[in-house]
Order: structure tokens, then sequence, then C-alpha cells
């Protein structure tokens, strides 16, 4: 009999976040109350930068991003927001970084969760995910239920489905 594995992995969509990236960009560009404003959001790798004029134009950049990232399937919860400092200009920037792989403390409580449900699979953390094995693909499924149902505080996915 063989044996079925996946990875929980925690990954953010390069492409998707680059996309959602510049539709907001586009729309500070348009938005008449941006008119003459020097806010902006600027990606390098998994790092965003925004700039904006006062609280509640960061409040509308940052609003315009998670409305661009949700309708790209990028995880809200993939993006960690730091408090926003001042910056040159009087004007305020707020960094946004995106998460990617579980970090060793968390994987540790998702393999807990996996083996206190007594579901026939085994797991194994591997860098900044996590294998799950198991003979029955039902046993997997049931995995699968379990984490989903899990309160994460980052995005997970399920790969390499074999």
């Amino acid at each position: 009999m063989s044996e079925f594995s996946f990875d929980i992995v925690s990954k953010v969509d390069r492409q998707s976040l680059a996309d959602a990236v510049n539709q907001a960009q586009r729309e500070i560009a348009t938005r008449f109350d941006f008119k003459n404003s020097k806010s902006s959001i600027e990606l390098a790798e998994l790092t965003i930068t925004i700039i904006a004029d006062d609280d509640m134009k960061l409040r509308n950049v940052t609003d315009i991003l998670q409305n661009k990232c949700v309708k790209r399937g990028v995880s809200l919860k993939a993006l960690k927001f730091e408090k926003a400092e001042q910056a040159s200009g009087g004007t305020l920037r707020q960094i946004v970084t995106c998460a990617q792989g579980i970090e060793k403390d968390h994987a540790k409580k998702i393999v807990e969760a996996i083996k206190s449900a007594k579901i026939k699979v085994s797991t194994q953390i591997q860098d900044d995910q996590i294998r799950v094995a198991g003979k029955a693909k039902d046993d997997l499924q049931k995995a699968i239920t379990l984490v989903k149902g899990m309160p994460l505080e980052f995005p997970v996915q399920f790969v390499n489905y074999r």
C-alpha cells in the first residue's frame, strides 16, 4: 500500500501581490482625493512601502491596497502592517511585510493539533513548511480540514498532494 502526502505552506503569490500593488498605484493616481498628494505605494521583493500625507490618506491607501489584495486572492493574514512613522517632507511611512513560510513555533502548534486529534498521519517540520504523510487519503483530508479550521494568524496552503 502506497503512502500519500502533502505539504502545508504559507506563501504569497508574488505576481498576484505585484498586480494588487500596481492596481492600487493606478487607483491612487486617478482618485480626486489624492490630487496633489505625496501618497504612494511601492513594492520591493515582499515589502510594501506606503507613503501618505496624513493619517486619513494612510488609511485610504491601506484600504485600497487591502481591497486589491482581496480581489487578487492575496490573503490579508499574510500582510503584517508595521507602525506608521514620520518620513521626510511631513509625510507618514508605513512598511508592510508579506509573511513567507511558517515560523517554527507556529509549525509546532499545527503539528501538536494534528497529533492530539489522533489522525493516522505522520508530520514532519521541514524548514518553513510541514510535510504530512499517511496511508489513507481520508486521513490526509481530515488533517487538511483540521488545519483549515484552526484560528491561525497566517494563511496556509496545501501543496504537493501525492
